[in-house]
């Protein structure tokens, strides 16, 4: 039985060999062209105008293959300014944090983000595998010069590059790409700053006026006035409640408060405890919540959010950080009445951050009918 079965094998064997055999003399005989990969001539992109913003992860480029053979390798080329001096700074090699493993929303602790993920050197600017472009958080007003403050770019002061593109079928090259970067804007909504400047933004309403200025907006449902007894509004005409995003000393690094301002020149703190139908556990994904008479802390991980990815602290596309603010208190009748407001936001750079919501002309009611 088990010679049998060797020599099975062995005539199994030998019709492989003769097959490949037949094969290659057909080959020969007919002198057959190996087999080659297709790339296309008219390979191309959706834009070769590149605009990131300097100090956060941006992906760029809508890479149209037309048919050509995967995988292909890209490679940046012929960097430089339209004067002809070569481009450099976008090559730097800086430390950038990389996933290891995938972040889900659910950890329970600072360390067990930062176990998900380490620190790589990379280049500041590259071209993944599949074409895209990226740039990385790493990036700053520093190491990259952005586009002008006085808005006016000048064709030799911007940056151009090819990309190459190769596989065993070929090489086609893609000429003139640009790289237009916008100054560091850390947070998001950022309204509040001009983007060419990094200054404070002007009223977009009265933009000649340098006594007026732009103001981060958030939402307000049911929102009573204390004095006035109407809904209070954030809008473009009216600005009852404005948001400020700003960093302050004496945190740990990687710390995120959120502080309620009142009106008047003394502008007090609002007790965040009035707002107490707010759900302070799962506000944010943070950890050893501090609570004073002033402000409600956090410990956090940066970038909010960590990644492009809806969980229970995000909007409904996962691209932003989403908080909600929530009290009630006794209408008439003896009903409760349930108000609350908040924002949709992104913080892109480390450090200790403060988000201050300020009611400016009056405060919220709190007191039953």
């Amino acid at each position: 039985m088990t010679s049998n079965r060797l020599l099975r094998k062995i005539k199994a064997a030998l019709g492989v060999l003769a097959a490949g055999l037949f094969l290659l003399g057909c080959e020969k005989l007919y002198d057959l062209p190996e087999e080659k990969e297709y790339i296309s001539e008219n390979i191309n992109y959706g834009s070769k105008i590149l605009e990131p913003i300097l100090g956060r992860t941006n992906l760029m480029g809508q890479f149209n293959p037309d048919a050509s053979t995967m995988p292909l390798k890209f490679e940046i080329v012929n960097a430089r300014y339209g004067d002809g001096r070569p481009v450099t700074d976008l090559f730097q090699v800086r430390p950038t944090y990389v996933w290891i493993s995938a972040y889900d929303g659910l950890e329970t602790s600072l360390e067990e983000i930062e176990a998900k993920r380490k620190l790589e050197d990379r280049p500041l600017f590259e071209v993944r595998e599949s074409g895209q472009f990226i740039l990385w958080a790493s990036s700053d007003n520093d190491l990259i010069e952005p586009r002008p403050e006085d808005t006016t770019l000048l064709v030799q002061d911007t940056r151009f590059f090819d990309l190459k593109v190769t596989n065993t079928g070929g090489t086609v090259y893609i000429p003139d790409f640009q790289f237009v970067p916008w100054r560091e804007r850390p947070y998001s909504p950022s309204n509040d700053i001009d983007p060419y400047t990094g200054g404070v933004a002007r009223d977009p309403s009265d933009p000649e006026n340098p006594n007026k200025r732009d103001y981060i907006r958030p939402w307000l449902d049911n929102v009573i006035g204390d004095k006035s007894n109407r809904p209070l509004q954030s809008n473009n005409n009216i600005k009852d409640v404005v948001v400020y995003i700003r960093p302050f000393e004496g945190g740990n690094g990687h710390n995120l408060r959120f502080k309620f301002m009142g009106p008047g020149p003394d502008s007090s703190w609002i007790n965040p405890e009035v707002f107490n139908e707010t759900k302070w556990g799962t506000l944010v994904h943070g950890f050893n919540i501090q609570k004073t008479a002033e402000y409600v802390q956090y410990d956090v991980a940066y970038p909010i959010p960590l990644v492009n990815l809806q969980t229970p602290y995000t909007s409904s596309g996962g691209g932003s950080a989403s908080i909600e603010f929530q009290y009630s208190r006794k209408g008439f009748g003896g009903a409760l009445t349930y108000a609350s407001f908040g924002l949709d936001f992104n913080i892109f750079r480390a450090g200790d951050w403060e988000i201050v919501f300020h009611f400016r002309n009056e405060l919220p009611k709190f007191e039953d009918e």
